[in-house]
């Protein structure tokens, strides 16, 4: 699925798998991308990057999401299942965020101590 935001000139980086063409990873790079995430969505196919980022709130939010908070060198220090209207308290050694739907994490194996790498450039 991909997502709709209000605003289609917002800068996310779309990062696509090149053997298979599936779409993996959408980058928040710019101040307004990493203040909307994925609010305003209905459904994510792979995860949002949020960089510069060290806590999210879900005020707005349709679904639950899982967030995983990273180091800048992409150690994940926490993954956080939030439901809908919460607000998420920051990590203080956390640089990016990844924001997916909940129970995604988890099938991807990422956990606390996994290095998922830096963000995509």
């Amino acid at each position: 699925m991909r997502p709709t935001w209000a605003d289609q000139d917002e800068p996310y980086r779309l990062i696509v798998n090149g053997a298979t063409g599936k779409e993996i990873v959408w980058v928040a790079a710019s101040g307004p991308a990493r203040r909307q995430g994925l609010l305003g969505t209905d459904g994510l196919d792979g995860l949002l990057w949020i960089e510069r980022c060290s806590s999210v709130h879900t005020f707005g939010m349709r679904y639950p999401i899982d967030v995983a908070y990273l180091t800048r060198s992409g150690r994940v220090l926490d993954v956080a299942t939030m439901r809908p209207g919460r607000a998420g308290l920051p990590r203080l050694r956390a640089r990016s965020v990844l924001e997916a739907p909940a129970g995604v994490m988890a099938g991807l194996g990422v956990r606390p101590g996994a290095d998922v790498g830096r963000a995509p450039a």
